[in-house]
């Protein structure tokens, strides 16, 4: 019986100052990493690499290995 050699390709970053390790796969957006990681928070700010991006933004903007990620929950009180 021959077992198939499948090799898992991982994608490193930082993800709010943590080395984070997420799956490589031919694209993965904002989006999909505020759903890999569980972000469900309603007000978001996204930072990639310094840049503000834009919550409509999020499908378009992808993740490269080696980008610098920030996610900040927005909070308000009085």
């Amino acid at each position: 019986m021959e077992t198939e050699n499948k090799q898992v390709l991982m994608m490193r970053i930082t993800l709010n100052n943590r080395p984070e390790t997420l799956p490589d796969k031919d694209s993965f957006s904002i989006n999909d990493l505020l759903e890999y990681k569980n972000f469900t928070f309603k007000f978001l700010v996204v930072r990639v690499n310094g840049q503000t991006i834009r919550g409509e933004d999020y499908d378009r903007v992808m993740i490269r290995e080696g980008d610098d990620v920030k996610v900040i929950h927005l909070i308000s009180g009085g």
